[in-house]
């Protein structure tokens, strides 16, 4: 994209900002996401726990 598009009002790429490197390392980390998602998980069951006490 040029610098043009970016300066368009109301566009799109206006509002979009760029990853950094480290984010989309993240984003891609098996490892990462799936500690996200035990986390994630373990959330989800404290929830429907004290729901059904």
């Amino acid at each position: 994209m040029s610098d043009l598009n970016k300066t368009i009002p109301y566009s799109t790429i206006s509002y979009a900002t760029e990853p950094t490197r480290w984010t989309q390392f993240l984003r891609n980390s098996f490892i990462y996401q799936s500690y996200r998602f035990v986390v994630l998980a373990l959330k989800v069951m404290r929830i429907i726990v004290r729901g059904h006490s």
